[in-house]
């Protein structure tokens, strides 16, 4: 029994210096956030984190959009709603699933490679070096990221949604026959910004904001060794997935409250 209240101890005071540190992390990076002049280095980030993960965001989301119209068009035909495929269709992807299948691609792709690249950087000890020649590490590596991602997930979350219903359109109308005007007008009358689209773009901020972070922290916090930058990336995408995952219950409930 002594034992085992030894080992709790001694994993929660882990756990909540881990915490510490993380919100340590971000506090200092948030308060030597880039000026303008170092405006170019979130712009980079923006690229390596957005523009290179929009192929596996398009690819996703065209797959997903597609498999939503058949799995929602085999269920509304047989009440003789199938007219309303557009509406369903764009309700689940902009308000649920286009945040969540985004954060999910966006800890695998991008967050795995923050960490690596911070970590490597920490293992090959260019950190320490940026420190010893009066360069804040802070300022020059961890914030550009920490923007970059908090700018970058929701314009990739737009992008899923939008492609997504146009993998619906395409399935629903060109092969499953659903009227056009149906689909598209059933969907601007049931759709609304503050209503619906708000909510899904409300959940890519949170969800960008934290899956970078833990990218962040996990590379700058990790073992300068080939094992403990394996680790470390291994626990970038779980933490962030399964942060992706809760999150996106409890801010669901919340604006379902409100």
């Amino acid at each position: 029994m002594l034992i085992r209240l030894r080992n709790l101890g001694r994993f929660s005071l882990e756990m909540f210096g881990t915490l510490g540190r993380a919100g340590r992390l971000w506090w200092l990076a948030m308060v030597h956030k880039p000026d303008i002049g170092n405006l170019s280095l979130v712009i980079a980030q923006v690229y390596q984190l957005g523009v290179l993960s929009v192929v596996i965001t398009l690819m996703s989301g065209f797959s997903i959009g597609a498999v939503l119209a058949l799995q929602g068009y085999n269920q509304l035909v047989k009440y003789g709603s199938e007219s309303a495929l557009g509406l369903g269709v764009a309700l689940v992807l902009v308000m649920e699933i286009g945040p969540v299948v985004s954060g999910l691609l966006f800890a695998g792709r991008a967050g795995s490679a923050v960490t690596a690249e911070i970590g490597l950087m920490k293992a090959t000890e260019q950190l320490t070096s940026m420190e010893m020649m009066g360069v804040d590490p802070l300022r020059r590596i961890v914030a550009p990221r920490l923007w970059a991602g908090f700018i970058a997930l929701p314009i990739l979350t737009a992008i899923f949604s939008v492609v997504g219903i146009w993998g619906a359109a395409v399935i629903g109308i060109e092969w499953l026959g659903v009227h056009e005007g149906a689909f598209w007008s059933t969907m601007q009358e049931g759709v609304d910004f503050f209503r619906h689209v708000l909510k899904g773009i409300v959940k890519s901020v949170v969800f960008g904001f934290v899956v970078t972070w833990i990218a962040v922290f996990q590379g700058y916090d990790s073992e300068p060794t080939s094992e403990g930058l394996a680790a470390a990336t291994t626990r970038t995408v779980v933490f962030s997935s399964v942060a992706v995952l809760v999150l996106d219950f409890f801010l669901t409930l919340m604006m379902f409250n409100l």
